[in-house]
C-alpha cells in the first residue's frame, strides 16, 4: 500500500507555468528551428486569435520525464483539479499582447469599469478582501479555455469498460453519435447588481442548477440593515456555449444477446458543432458523476447519473471535404490514376475477398464516387447520387459487399428491412429530456445525409414503410408533419439495397417482374438494378471454391497482379477525384439522346418489356458518365465514359432477363456482333462500315474488341462480307438484297 503524499497545489502551479514557458516542441517548425509550441499559443490567446489552450500529456511526460512522472499521474486522475491549475498558470504566464484591437466590445468595456472599481475600492473597508461576493472571479475576465488530451498512443476503452475506477480521471471512449442537441448558451457566472448599495455580486456556477442569491450580502447592507434587493444582469453575466450529445457503444463491442450502452457527452466553448448524429467519434474527457434533480431524484434515491466532460472530439472517418491527404498518399493516387486500367484495378480494390461480381464492383465504386448534383437557377435539384439495388439468390456475397461498403465509405449507416421501420428510416418525434419539448430525432435516412444507406433485406420491409424511400431516393428530403412540426429535413444519401427475389431464389418459370416483385415507382428510382444469379458451372464453382479455401486458410485475399489499395488510399483517391465537376459536352448531346431513344425503342419493340426505362434513365447515363470522369479526374464527359455506363446498364439488364436458366437460349456473341453490323448498315443504307462504328456498336452492348475481331474474321471465311486490313467490314449489294 503507497504511502499518502501530500500534494502542495501552488507547486504545482509552478510547475504548470514553467511547463507553458519552458516545453519546446521536438520536431521543427515551420521556421526549420525547434519552437516553444505553448509560447506562441500563449501569444495568440493574448492576442485573441485563439480562444482554447490544448494540453496534450504526450507533451507532458516529455517534458518532465520520470524526475516528475508523478505530476503526469496526479494529472491524469485528477484532471478536474488540474484543469484549474493550467488555467492560472495561463493567466500568470500570459504575455502582453502585440497586436491592438481599435474597437472594444461589451466584455472590455465591463472589465476595464470593474477593475477600476475595485481599485478605488481596494482600501475600503467596507469591501472583503478575497472571498468578497463582489470580488471579480478570474472565470469572468478569462478569454480562453484549457482542454488535456490522453496520449496519442492510448486506445479507446469500451464504454462497458468505464466504471467507478475511472470517475475524475482522463478516458477515451469510441461510439457513434445518435443524438445531439443544439448549442445553447449556459451560464458560468451570474451577476447581480444592488439597489440599495449599488455593488456588483458575482455567483459562480459550477453545476448544473444553482439558487439565484436574493439579498446583498456585502458588509456595506449588513452595518446600514438594509436588506437590499439583487436584480440579474444578464449582459453582465458569463455565459459558454453548451452542447449535450449521446454516444452509444460500437455494435463490434456489444456482448452476445445485450444491447448497446449510451453516454451522455458534455461539449462546451469550442467543442460545440464538432460533430453531428451518425459520426463515429472518438471522445476524450473526464468521467464524473452528477446527482439527479427534481422529479428524478425522489425516485433515483442515493443513485448518480454518469456523464462525460469533453476535452476532445476526433472523427474517425472524416467526410471527403474534410480530409486531409499527405503528400505521400497524393502522390500514391496520382501514380495510380496514370497506370493502366485504373478503373478495372480501383473496382477490384473493392472487397478482394470477395470473387468475382467485377461489374459489379465497377458500379459499387461509381456508387461511392458519385455524380454532380446540379442546382438550377429556379432552386429544383437534380440529385448526382447514385442509387443501386442489388437482388439476387441467397450465399452470393450481397451482404458482404454492403458491409465493405460501410467500412470505405467515410459516412454510413448499415440497416435492415426487417429490423426498420417507416419512422425508423425518415424522423419520429421524441420528447427532449432536458427541455421536455417535442423534438425530431433522424432515423437512417437522414442520419446517412452526405454519405451512404445500406439497407439490407430491402424485400422484407412493409410495404408502407417501403414508400417512405421514394421522397429520399429523388427529392432527397424527409418532410414531416407530426404532433404540430411540419419542417423538411436534408436526407442527401445514396441508397444501397439489397434483396432477394420474391419466392427466396429466382424462379425461372416466372417473369422477371414476378420474381422482383417491387412497384415501378420505386424500380425506376435505381440507377442499376443488378441480378446476380447463382448459377451452375464447372469452372467456376471450383475456382469459387478454391477462392473460399484460401481465405479461410490464410485470413486474406489471394494475391492479384497488382497491389490493391487500401481502405484509406481508396478514400483518399474517391476524396481528390470528387473536387472535379464534370459535365457533358456538346457534341456528345446528340450521342447520348441517341442511345437513349435506342432503349426506349427496344423496350416498347420487345414482346415482354420487363424494364422500366423513363426519363430517370437517361438522368442515370449521365449520373454514372461524370463519375467516370470523376475517376479520370476530368472536368469533361468522354464517349468512353458514356459508352462505359450504358454498358454497366445493359450488363443489368442482361442479368435481369437474359439469364442461363430462362426457356429462350441465349444469342451467342458472334452472331449478335453481326447482326448489330447488319442491322446498322440496313438501316443508314451503307455497304461500308468503318472499325471505328463497328466498335461504338457493339461497345454498349457488353462485347469487347476481341469477339468483334473474332466475328468479322469468322463471317469473312463464310464470304458473307470482304475486311479490310484495317477490320472495315465492306458488304456486297447482293448482300443486303435479301434484307
Amino acid at each position: 500500500m503507497s504511502a499518502f503524499v501530500r500534494v502542495s497545489y501552488a507547486d504545482d502551479t509552478a510547475l504548470c507555468k514553467e511547463f507553458l514557458e519552458q516545453y519546446a516542441a521536438r520536431t521543427h517548425g515551420v521556421r526549420g528551428r525547434s519552437e516553444k509550441k505553448y509560447a506562441e499559443v500563449l501569444q495568440d490567446i493574448s492576442n485573441r486569435s485563439a480562444r482554447k489552450v490544448v494540453i496534450a500529456l504526450d507533451d507532458l511526460e516529455d517534458y518532465f520525464g520520470k524526475e516528475n512522472a508523478d505530476f503526469v499521474d496526479r494529472v491524469k486522475g485528477n484532471t478536474r483539479r488540474y484543469v484549474t491549475l493550467f488555467s492560472d498558470a495561463v493567466e500568470l504566464a500570459l504575455p502582453p499582447p502585440t497586436e491592438t484591437h481599435a474597437v472594444d466590445d461589451v466584455f472590455d468595456v465591463l472589465t476595464r469599469q470593474r477593475t477600476d472599481t475595485a481599485e478605488d475600492n481596494q482600501d475600503d473597508a467596507n469591501v472583503r478582501s478575497v472571498n468578497s461576493p463582489n470580488q471579480l472571479p478570474k472565470e469572468l475576465t478569462r478569454r480562453y479555455e484549457v482542454l488535456i488530451v490522453p496520449n496519442s498512443m492510448e486506445k479507446p476503452i469500451p464504454l462497458r469498460e468505464v466504471g467507478a475506477a475511472n470517475v475524475g480521471k482522463l478516458v477515451s471512449i469510441k461510439g457513434i453519435v445518435t443524438r445531439i442537441t443544439d448549442v445553447k448558451p449556459l451560464i458560468s457566472v451570474a451577476t447581480y447588481t444592488c439597489d440599495s448599495c449599488g455593488f456588483e455580486i458575482y455567483q459562480q456556477v459550477t453545476g448544473n442548477t444553482y439558487m439565484p442569491v436574493t439579498q446583498c450580502p456585502t458588509q456595506e447592507c449588513k452595518t446600514n440593515n438594509t436588506r437590499g434587493s439583487l436584480f440579474s444582469q444578464t449582459r453582465g453575466s458569463k455565459f459558454v456555449k453548451f452542447q449535450e450529445m449521446k454516444i452509444q457503444e460500437m455494435s463490434d463491442n456489444v456482448p452476445m444477446g445485450h444491447i448497446p450502452r449510451s453516454l451522455t457527452v458534455h461539449l462546451r466553448g469550442e467543442l460545440t458543432r464538432s460533430c453531428g448524429p451518425g459520426d463515429v467519434v472518438v471522445v476524450s474527457g473526464i468521467f464524473l458523476p452528477v446527482p439527479y434533480t427534481g422529479f428524478k431524484a425522489m425516485r433515483a434515491g442515493l443513485t448518480a447519473d454518469t456523464f462525460l466532460e469533453a476535452t476532445s472530439v476526433e472523427q474517425v472517418k472524416k467526410s471527403y471535404s474534410e480530409q486531409v491527404i499527405t503528400a505521400d498518399t497524393r502522390k500514391r493516387v496520382e501514380d495510380f490514376v496514370m497506370e493502366n486500367d485504373a478503373y478495372g484495378r480501383l473496382a477490384r480494390s473493392i472487397a478482394p475477398e470477395i470473387y468475382g461480381h467485377e461489374d459489379i464492383k465497377k458500379a459499387l465504386l461509381l456508387l461511392l464516387v458519385g455524380g454532380v448534383t446540379r442546382q438550377l437557377p429556379d432552386g429544383m435539384k437534380l440529385r448526382g447520387d447514385i442509387h443501386i439495388c442489388l437482388m439476387g439468390d441467397p450465399g452470393v456475397a450481397k451482404s458482404q459487399l454492403l458491409k465493405h461498403v460501410t467500412t470505405v465509405a467515410p459516412r454510413a449507416v448499415y440497416t435492415t428491412g426487417r429490423g426498420s421501420s417507416g419512422v425508423g428510416l425518415t424522423a419520429a418525434v421524441t420528447k427532449d429530456q432536458m427541455t421536455g419539448e417535442m423534438i425530431l430525432e433522424g432515423g437512417a435516412l437522414v442520419l446517412a445525409d452526405m454519405g451512404i444507406c445500406c439497407i439490407d433485406e430491402f424485400d422484407k420491409m412493409e410495404e408502407g414503410d417501403r414508400t417512405a424511400i421514394h421522397e429520399v431516393m429523388e427529392q432527397q428530403t424527409v418532410s414531416i408533419a407530426k404532433a404540430g412540426i411540419t419542417t423538411t429535413l436534408n436526407a442527401r444519401t445514396t441508397v444501397l439495397a439489397a434483396a432477394n427475389p420474391h419466392w427466396g431464389r429466382y424462379d425461372t418459370r416466372r417473369s422477371p417482374a414476378e420474381n422482383i416483385a417491387l412497384p415501378a415507382a420505386l424500380l425506376s428510382r435505381f440507377d442499376l438494378m443488378w441480378l446476380i444469379l447463382d448459377k451452375s458451372d464447372m469452372e467456376g464453382d471450383t475456382a469459387l471454391a478454391q477462392h473460399v479455401l484460401h481465405v479461410h486458410r490464410t485470413s486474406r485475399a489471394p494475391e492479384l497482379d497488382f497491389d490493391p489499395l487500401d481502405a484509406p488510399t481508396l478514400r483518399a483517391y474517391i476524396a481528390m477525384s470528387r473536387q472535379f465537376n464534370p459535365s457533358v459536352p456538346k457534341e456528345l448531346a446528340d450521342y447520348i439522346s441517341a442511345a437513349y431513344a435506342e432503349i426506349r425503342n427496344e423496350e416498347a419493340s420487345s414482346e415482354a418489356p420487363h424494364s422500366y426505362t423513363t426519363a430517370r434513365t437517361l438522368l442515370s447515363i449521365l449520373r454514372l458518365g461524370q463519375a467516370l470522369a470523376r475517376l479520370r479526374f476530368s472536368e469533361e464527359v468522354a464517349q468512353s465514359d458514356v459508352d462505359e455506363a450504358l454498358r454497366l446498364m445493359k450488363m443489368s439488364k442482361i442479368s435481369l432477363y437474359n439469364d442461363d436458366r430462362s426457356t429462350s437460349a441465349r444469342i451467342d456473341p458472334i452472331t449478335a456482333i453481326y447482326s448489330a453490323i447488319r442491322d446498322y448498315a440496313i438501316r443508314t443504307s451503307t455497304l461500308e462500315v468503318d472499325y471505328a462504328k463497328c466498335v461504338e456498336l457493339i461497345t454498349p452492348k457488353g462485347y469487347s474488341q476481341e469477339q468483334l475481331k473474332a466475328c468479322l474474321d469468322e463471317y469473312k471465311g463464310l464470304n458473307v462480307f470482304t475486311v479490310t486490313e484495317d477490320y472495315d467490314v465492306l458488304f456486297g449489294e447482293d448482300d443486303l438484297a435479301a434484307y
